[in-house]
């Protein structure tokens, strides 16, 4: 997906830098995303999570918070209050190039920080947490017995994560006089809480204090075996796949206008995996889907593969041509199925130099209902009306074109 590298003013003037992701086709609605503490908008979850996300047609702002990654200013000099107005000038900033984020997804202490903005933020439609602490104060169990000299003498250096940072007195005092409920109470939008149950950073009684806290619409969904930071490729991937799915409940996004001369819209096909052949199939706002190869191809065996959707489109098809006829005639027909097979391999038929083979589709249609035998037989008739069934049948004109 088209990544830009974008600069903007925090609230103390710092340049804070940035990725905007947009999705390659229409956009469709925009999201903010804020890292846990002391990463950077660059570790695998926050990319993956945005990679996601753009395919399904939003465009995703990811930041470093003052002090940390590419951004200006002292980490030393920052605290819980200074992340949430970083989120406050991320979302003015986005607003200002009129793409006002209407989905926030905030991970660990990013999670709650984006649950103290997210009532300042008034696009915002739909708020996301990846193990969030429900009380800010959580962070400071990771300093130690530094502490102590935090408090005595106003600073110490703390090691996270293998990485030097200045704790001052300043921040435990921040985000000790922290308490989220009233803001998680009064949200007004719809919350969904992710949280891994054996979450060794940020425990899952943490998840239930926020949906306690939380009024409806609030969602709850686990990330099984998920680390702190997310780091799996299969857990991040879940992990924006449900938002996505859960997110478009919430938000009015358009349909993305049909080319001419083509009723259904753009299929568009990204790919998701350049090391294998995992791809990203969305067709309009609402429908997403994995395509892949088996293992034994090369692929990760995470979605059909492209013989298996075509395999799904004829059944599909006669499915609904079959209930739709009955329907009409006023038959008890109670329930269709077909099964389809087809006895090609997508892998080999793509070998330029293999010789050509004819491609077979066989359908076992069941039928269920107290249909006469003369019914069951005119309904077998109609299935070969299917439109992807004449598709198939017939020869296609398949134009292709380079883009820009």
């Amino acid at each position: 997906m088209p990544t830009e590298r974008i600069t903007f003013p925090s609230a103390s003037g710092h340049a804070l830098a940035a990725r905007l992701d947009r999705p390659e086709g229409e956009h469709l609605a925009t999201a903010l995303f804020a890292h846990c503490f002391t990463c950077s908008k660059d570790i695998p979850a926050a990319r993956r999570i945005a990679a996601r996300l753009a395919a399904e047609g939003f465009a995703v702002l990811r930041f470093d918070f003052t002090g940390l990654g590419h951004s200006e200013g002292e980490f030393a000099n920052t605290d819980f209050t200074s992340n949430v107005a970083d989120l406050e000038a991320a979302a003015a900033w986005l607003a200002a190039q009129g793409m006002a984020p209407s989905l926030l997804i905030g991970h660990s202490l990013g999670g709650a920080a984006m649950l103290k903005a997210a009532r300042r933020i008034e696009s915002a439609k739909a708020i996301a947490t990846i193990g969030a602490p429900f009380d800010p104060a959580h962070v400071t169990h990771n300093f130690g017995p530094a502490i102590e000299t935090i408090q005595a003498e106003g600073a110490a250096e703390v090691d996270l994560g293998g990485r030097p940072f200045t704790i001052r007195r300043a921040f435990l005092d921040d985000v000790r006089a922290e308490n989220l409920a009233p803001d998680i109470a009064d949200l007004h939008r719809a919350l969904l809480i992710l949280h891994a149950p054996r979450d060794a950073v940020v425990g899952i009684e943490n998840a239930t204090q926020i949906f306690t806290a939380a009024k409806h619409p609030k969602s709850f969904v686990t990330l099984d075996d998920a680390d702190h930071l997310v780091t799996t490729a299969d857990d991040a991937e879940y992990a924006a796949e449900v938002i996505a799915t859960w997110a478009d409940r919430y938000l009015d996004l358009p349909e993305p206008p049909a080319p001419e001369g083509a009723p259904e819209g753009v299929t568009r096909v990204s790919e998701a995996d350049p090391e294998g052949f995992l791809q990203d199939v969305q067709s309009g706002p609402h429908h997403h889907t994995l395509a892949d190869e088996p293992v034994s191809f090369g692929g990760t065996n995470r979605g059909m593969t492209p013989y298996g959707f075509l395999a799904a489109g004829l059944g599909a098809c006669t499915s609904m041509t079959i209930r739709m006829y009955a329907r009409r005639k006023g038959w008890p027909l109670t329930h269709v199925s077909v099964d389809v097979t087809h006895d090609k391999q997508h892998a080999t038929d793509a070998e330029t130099e293999a010789p050509a083979k004819v491609d077979h589709f066989h359908r076992t249609i069941h039928l269920t209902g107290d249909l006469t035998p003369d019914q069951r037989q005119r309904l077998l008739a109609i299935a070969d009306k299917c439109p992807v069934h004449r598709t198939l049948e017939q020869s296609s004109e398949i134009a292709t074109t380079l883009a820009d």
